[in-house]
């Protein structure tokens, strides 16, 4: 049976709407969710946590009725403003993702703040692992199937001008699957909602939903408004958005480890934010963060070919031609998620407006320099941008950061690893232009990976071995309930 990946199209253009869609979505997030989840692990620390849980569960599923309401009455007007005409019920089934998304929010971040993680990672992976079986049913087995059996009960409900909508139909039902997973924290809730204390979490949250929103307009702003600044015939320029928002996610290995970081790092930091020794181990975290991102720069840049190889073998050559600039928007991210590492400081002293002007500044710079470099370099350009935007925000945070809550950061050292793993690929790439060999090619890049390794477990050896005879020495961790 040729079933070939479902992510893959002959045309770039036919995702470009779908990538329209996935741009929307963060925005809404955070309107949906207004901070309550930084919120939640900041008054955890010393608030009542079940009056604290129920009175932002009831602000939170208010006010995401309310959001979705609104979703579904301005349908039309949204899609018409981005260009899904063709489209609408895209945004319905955006709109059920994103309400089922919000409820679970809170759910989410009590498993996280309660350090549960197995039913947390169970909740995420099974409505992950839905959402991917049902986009490969419906995209490859069920169309490979019916046009063979034509008389087959699936042409019931299978509706092949759905096309990449199955997209968004797979995520509904990871998302409903991750809420019905989540009933017994939903079971928990009481209708007890204190006023007082809500003003107070309000005071402190709604400059975090600056911060958010900032935040996606330096990720997704570049893909919302391609197709307005580039200058190109309608059907080139959603080609050329298709390509970008795809080659995009090749820079996923360090998105997914940037947010898994993101998942365990905030409840952390609050809760070691009392300690005394709390800045050393903010810093600790952060130099094994750098690292981590340096090994996945390194596995993405030098194997990047291997992605182009593939493209060519499946006979999908227009993939191959974005793939310059998968290094720089990796590099891009790893800024980012230095970022995120930083902005602990601005969450811990209630500085949060000051968070919110940094990533104002930064989204001035997003827009600013996607206006000018998108219709001159086309996607180059957006990525140009967005490595701009989290080099600026990343030097900014750090600074002030060292300022209001100083952090004893290992500058030099993490500088070091990042400009070593940058003259890395730079050797690569040099010498693969040289020889264009592919197992030259293969070989130098583990080669690279492979010293990179033994470098840093030199120079960390001392506390690589410190960690791993704490880790032995540890008492067995106390049983509880985690299911």
């Amino acid at each position: 049976m040729n079933l070939s990946l479902p992510l893959i199209f002959a045309q770039p253009a036919t995702t470009a709407d779908l990538t329209q869609v996935y741009a929307i979505i963060p925005f809404l997030n955070i309107l949906f969710t207004y901070g309550l989840e930084t919120a939640y692990f900041r008054f955890s620390q010393d608030q009542d946590k079940h009056k604290l849980y129920n009175t932002l569960s009831v602000s939170l599923i208010g006010s995401t009725i309310f959001f979705t309401a609104l979703l579904f009455l301005f349908r039309d007007n949204i899609a018409s403003a981005a260009n899904l005409q063709d489209h609408p019920e895209y945004i319905t089934w955006m709109s059920v993702i994103i309400f089922f998304d919000a409820i679970s929010t809170l759910a989410f971040a009590r498993l996280r703040q309660e350090n549960r993680p197995k039913r947390y990672a169970f909740a995420r992976i099974a409505g992950v692992m839905l959402n991917v079986v049902t986009v490969i049913l419906f995209l490859a087995v069920i169309p490979h199937y019916v046009s063979k059996h034509p008389d087959s009960f699936l042409n019931s409900f299978y509706n092949k001008n759905t096309g990449i909508g199955y997209y968004l139909i797979g995520n509904i039902a990871g998302s409903v699957l991750t809420f019905l997973i989540l009933r017994k924290e939903f079971a928990q809730i009481r209708f007890q909602f204190d006023g007082a204390l809500w003003k107070k979490i309000m005071r402190y949250s709604w400059p975090l939903v600056i911060v958010g929103m900032g935040g996606m307009v330096n990720d997704m702003l570049s893909r919302l408004i391609y197709q307005h600044v580039v200058d190109l015939p309608p059907q080139q320029a959603k080609h050329e958005l298709g390509i970008f928002g795809n080659i995009y996610r090749l820079a996923v290995l360090i998105t997914i480890m940037i947010q898994a970081f993101r998942m365990a790092a905030e409840p952390f930091f609050f809760n070691r934010s009392k300690e005394e020794d709390a800045p050393r181990t903010y810093a600790r975290v952060m130099k094994f963060f750098v690292i981590a991102c340096c090994f996945m720069f390194l596995f993405i840049s030098l194997y990047i070919n291997v992605f182009a190889w593939f493209f060519m073998a499946i006979h999908k050559p227009a993939w191959v031609e974005g793939l310059a600039i998968v290094p720089l928007l990796a590099l891009g991210n790893i800024f980012l998620g230095i970022y995120y590492n930083l902005s602990i400081w601005y969450k811990l002293t209630h500085k949060n407006m000051i968070g919110a002007a940094i990533t104002f500044a930064g989204a001035a710079i997003t827009i600013a320099l996607n206006v000018l470099l998108i219709p001159k370099y086309h996607y180059t350009g957006a990525a140009i941008a967005t490595f701009s935007c989290y080099l600026f925000m990343m030097i900014t945070s750090y600074i002030l950061g060292q300022k209001y809550y100083p952090v004893p950061y290992a500058r030099k050292k993490l500088i070091a690893y990042i400009i070593l793993v940058l003259l890395m690929y730079l050797t690569h790439l040099g010498l693969t232009q040289l020889n264009s060999n592919r197992w030259f090619d293969l070989g130098l890049a583990t080669a690279l990976l492979g010293s990179f390794a033994v470098f840093v477990s030199k120079v960390e050896r001392k506390e690589i071995s410190a960690i791993m005879k704490k880790t032995t020495n540890a008492p067995p961790a106390p049983k509880g309930e985690d299911n």
